[in-house]
């Protein structure tokens, strides 16, 4: 195809510099748009009877995102109209929490549904299975946690709040065989499955997949397509006709204060006289600095959101649901180079109606995507109750440690065998570690620690030891910070 493109941009630019490009462009989209067609028709015919409508439904939204790519070129904004909220379009925290709980709690909670993306897998700290299925504390899993926080709310206010997961290929089976443990909990749990989308080959554009199967040569050809697909997908689900119904504020997005580590966090803008969530991915490059900074954006999304059900249906059969399309290129084990198009779920606040940002305390934004964040959450600066971790009174000062684990601990396994017990971290500002490096149990960290192994050696910190402004180096020197 690039052969071809460029003799026949040759030819064309003879003619008309601009209307000819212009044509030929608008050819050669259309040459890839019917041959994309083509190839989902003959994945199509190779699904089982009972997957091929779910199948040819995702395929539909595959097709419209795909028809978007081809035509959207470069960022999708224009940074001259991005202008700051207005004030009250992001309210405090604390004035919502001054308000009090209404009279009759039990009938508010009943119009609420607990929605967790439950697609991913832990991959990145080397698991394999859905993520949510990792120990965090004392066996409890953060589907464990999620199951209880849920339990402790239906029954101290007597209602009746369900949990609804939006799994994915990679982990649906995973996730219905360990739901059967809970089924004495007070809590209903729904599933339902994020679409599955063909990876694209950076080259051709077409499906890397030669069947709809999911055999282990074919696996790496499909993706769940982003956490923007909850709407499609919970819509054809048929739970939201299930779901309580509510008018009001629409869309309410959590965002909390950016530190120096949350600088590629999605913010809230004000663009066309709607409040929208602006991503690093759709900023032109000369002003990624800009966007980065603390100072003109000093808020991030959190992707904790409260959405109003009935709207959801409404936009979707309207199909007036607008998301910005990601690129998200990924190179799969043979080498290839595949495209995958996502979308992102709080892309679409700018669809609903009264869209609003509250500005929470960073002790509801808890996420956990590394090793270096496990460790946090499985520390004692957290205490749990009832499914809810909270910052450990114990702890001074309300902000958590800068955590820095090296590629020793990337992966989840490797991380439990260095740590013979989780140290005390109560009092820790910045832990650093690089290399080869144990602790012992009991060990306590305190203010800034850096530990860097050399490549080939090793350090073990022993047990009990106390580590206090300290820098400990491939020698075992222990320096004062």
């Amino acid at each position: 195809i690039s052969l071809y493109t460029r003799r026949c941009s040759r030819e064309v630019q003879l003619n008309s510099p601009n209307a000819g490009m212009a044509e030929f462009q608008e050819k050669l989209r259309l040459q890839h748009e019917n041959s994309m067609l083509t190839e989902l028709e003959k994945l199509l015919i190779t699904a089982k009877p009972s997957e091929a409508e779910i199948s040819r439904k995702d395929f539909e939204g595959f097709k419209k995102l795909f028809h978007r790519f081809l035509q959207e070129k470069g960022p999708s904004v224009d940074w001259a109209k991005i202008q700051r909220p207005p004030e009250d379009s992001i309210q405090p925290y604390e004035k919502i929490e001054l308000k009090g709980l209404p009279a009759d709690v039990a009938s508010s909670l009943n119009k609420l549904a607990v929605v967790k993306l439950n697609g991913g897998l832990g991959t990145s700290m080397g698991c394999k299975g859905p993520k949510s299925l990792i120990s965090v504390r004392n066996e409890n899993t953060f589907l464990d946690l999620t199951v209880q926080q849920i339990e402790h709310l239906n029954k101290s206010y007597n209602a009746d709040v369900p949990l609804v997961l939006m799994n994915s290929f990679n982990t649906d089976e995973d996730t219905k065989k360990i739901l059967q443990k809970y089924t004495h909990h007070r809590v209903k749990i729904h599933t339902f499955n994020q679409s599955r989308y063909p990876r694209i080959s950076k080259e051709s554009l077409l499906p890397v997949a030669t069947n709809m199967g999911l055999t282990a040569e074919n696996e790496e050809a499909w993706y769940p397509p982003g956490h923007g697909d909850i709407y499609a997908s919970f819509y054809n689900s048929g739970l939201l006709d299930n779901q309580p119904s509510d008018k009001r504020c629409e869309f309410v997005m959590e965002v909390t204060d950016k530190t120096r580590a949350d600088v590629k966090g999605g913010t809230l803008t004000q663009y066309d006289g709607k409040l929208r969530l602006l991503e690093i991915a759709q900023v032109p490059k000369a002003h990624v600095d800009e966007f980065k900074s603390v100072t003109k954006f000093k808020i991030f999304n959190t992707n904790n959101l409260w959405i109003s059900l009935p709207a959801i249906k409404r936009l979707h059969e309207k199909n007036a649901m607008d998301m910005e399309i990601i690129v998200n290129p990924k190179t799969l084990d043979g080498g290839l180079n595949v495209i995958q198009l996502e979308t992102a779920v709080g892309a679409a606040m700018k669809s609903f109606d009264n869209a609003l940002g509250i500005n929470v305390p960073r002790s509801r934004f808890l996420p956990v995507k590394t090793t270096s964040d496990l460790l946090l959450v499985m520390s004692n600066l957290y205490s749990m109750n009832a499914g809810s971790l909270t910052m450990s009174p114990k702890r001074e000062f309300p902000t958590t440690p800068h955590v820095k684990l090296g590629s020793s601990f990337t992966k989840v396994r490797d991380f439990l065998k260095r740590f013979e017990s989780i140290p005390d971290m109560l009092e820790l500002d910045h832990l650093t570690v690089s290399g080869d490096v144990t602790f012992g149990k009991q060990v306590t960290l305190k203010g800034t620690v850096i530990i860097i192994a050399n490549h080939g050696d090793r350090i073990d910190i022993p047990a009990g030891a106390m580590l206090e402004n300290k820098i400990v180096s491939g020698n075992l020197r222990i320096l004062d910070h």
